[in-house]
């Protein structure tokens, strides 16, 4: 599990300025004008692909995930007073609640996911358990910014607004035989790390896990989505990992911090949604 340390850490944005290219010298019109190229759409300048069906393989909390907790296990969540409360209240004929897959807790649940873009500027998410939909949206803006609450109606996956963050790095590769000081160390290429932040807000009051533990219309939900390829081992293949932060002045006493871990499915064989049960 990720800690709030590290998930707190400041990611640096490298937005890059609208390309623009200079115009030929050439006679007539325009001539020696510089010209501005069209920026890139969200799916463009996407630096890693997140499409395809996706198993969530689950390597921490199992007993949480796994099965439906009794009533009053919160362990580990940093539930305050009103929270515990409302947790408590919770009862085994509401299991199965649409409540436990909103935006804050879907990914926790053990299944299957399929995204793609719905358009050019609009990531889906879409799960089998529960059978939701997220929509991650990508603005001109680099910096992720939650919209405001007058920005629209709370609804169970709330609104995400999303960007692709990018930093790049040069590492030392060790001394190359030079003599003294930097000398002999030499460097290897810049490598560029690159993650899709979202920022979720607007959601309707639901549960961090099945067994009702709350979060309320006041929560804010970060997450960072970091893919990578072990090529080795029983997980060889794609991965991603999500990073989890929800923060909720309301029933929580600091940040909530988890993450969860997709391995790529080569298709959709074993897709196989299935609805939560909605609540009168």
């Amino acid at each position: 599990m990720l800690t709030s340390a590290v998930l707190a850490a400041v990611l640096l944005v490298a937005a890059p300025s609208p390309a623009r290219a200079q115009a030929g010298r050439g006679a007539g019109p325009g001539a020696g004008q510089g010209a501005v190229a069209p920026v890139p759409t969200a799916r463009q300048a996407a630096p890693v692909d997140l499409t395809g069906y996706w198993v969530s393989v689950v390597s921490e909390d199992w007993a949480w995930r796994m099965f439906t907790p009794p009533q009053g296990d919160y362990a580990s969540v940093p539930l305050n007073p009103a929270g515990r409360k409302v947790a408590d209240a919770w009862t085994p004929a509401q299991d199965g609640s649409c409540k436990a897959y909103g935006a804050a807790a879907l990914l926790r649940m053990p299944g299957r996911l399929r995204i793609t873009w719905q358009d050019d500027r609009t990531l889906k998410i879409e799960s089998d358990a529960g059978q939701q939909t997220r929509l991650l949206h990508f603005g001109p803006a680099a910096n992720v910014m939650p919209p405001s609450p007058a920005a629209g109606v709370r609804t169970l996956q709330g609104q995400t607004v999303a960007a692709w963050m990018t930093n790049t790095l040069t590492v030392s590769s060790g001394a190359d035989g030079g003599a003294g000081g930097d000398a002999g160390t030499s460097r290897s290429p810049r490598q560029t790390w690159a993650s899709l932040k979202a920022v979720t807000t607007l959601m309707q009051p639901a549960w961090l896990r099945r067994n009702g533990v709350p979060y309320s219309e006041n929560a804010v939900l970060t997450e960072h989505f970091d893919h990578f390829v072990d090529g080795a081992g029983e997980g060889a293949g794609e991965w991603f990992t999500v990073s989890t932060l929800v923060e909720d002045p309301t029933y929580l006493n600091m940040p909530f911090v988890i993450s969860s871990n997709f391995r790529k499915e080569p298709d959709g064989s074993k897709w196989s949604p299935t609805p939560c049960k909605a609540e009168k």
